[in-house]
């Protein structure tokens, strides 16, 4: 099955991968849409989940998200490659691409991600099953025990952070770092390997 799904990822061209990624965000974002027209009573109850002059956004979700950076490139020298292949989707989405595009795809991820998983999910089902919903819907990561086990975790630590501070923007903030950082060292990383 990991083959197959190199393979699939291999046939894409630039292009169709990026659509894709764009497709399933949107997806998301319409899911998130209609599940909150069901679970929330009124608009402003929604609303409620974003405090912008929240100092937690930056402090808490900044902290996390650098401690979370540094901990996978620890993590990433010490480990055998094998540890963070994901069948070469995040090299493939990153590579040839600028720090302005890195910072689109990681902003788009991070808003549509945490408004359902964390805004929807969480909100009305308990960190327990919106952490692993996030971690199956993560599919690439089904195939390497590491990188599952990796994104388990991680959505336990976004989905705890929410429980304490009860503000969407800390996580969007926290998972925009980790995939901006992270995405960044990956294109840097195809760069070399093309030179």
């Amino acid at each position: 099955m990991k083959k197959k799904y190199r393979d699939l990822i291999q046939d894409l061209t630039d292009e169709q991968l990026i659509r894709s990624l764009y497709f399933t965000q949107i997806f998301l974002i319409l899911c998130s849409f209609f599940l909150g027209i069901f679970l929330f009573d009124n608009y402003s109850a929604f609303f409620m989940l974003f405090r912008w002059n929240d100092p937690n956004i930056l402090l808490v979700g900044g902290t996390a998200g650098l401690a979370v950076f540094f901990l996978d490139l620890i993590l990433m020298r010490i480990l055998p490659d094998k540890y963070y292949d994901d069948g070469g989707l995040n090299s493939r989405l990153f590579q040839g691409k600028s720090i302005l595009q890195v910072a689109f795809i990681a902003a788009i991820v991070s808003i549509s991600e945490e408004i359902l998983f964390r805004g929807i999910i969480q909100t009305h089902l308990g960190l327990v099953i919106s952490s692993l919903i996030f971690a199956f819907v993560h599919y690439r990561y089904l195939f390497n025990w590491f990188l599952f086990i990796n994104v388990i975790g991680l959505s336990f630590l976004i989905g705890y952070i929410y429980l304490q501070t009860e503000n969407i923007l800390v996580t969007i903030f926290m998972h925009f770092l980790i995939d901006f950082l992270l995405g960044c060292v990956i294109k840097n990383k195809a760069k070399k390997h093309t030179e």
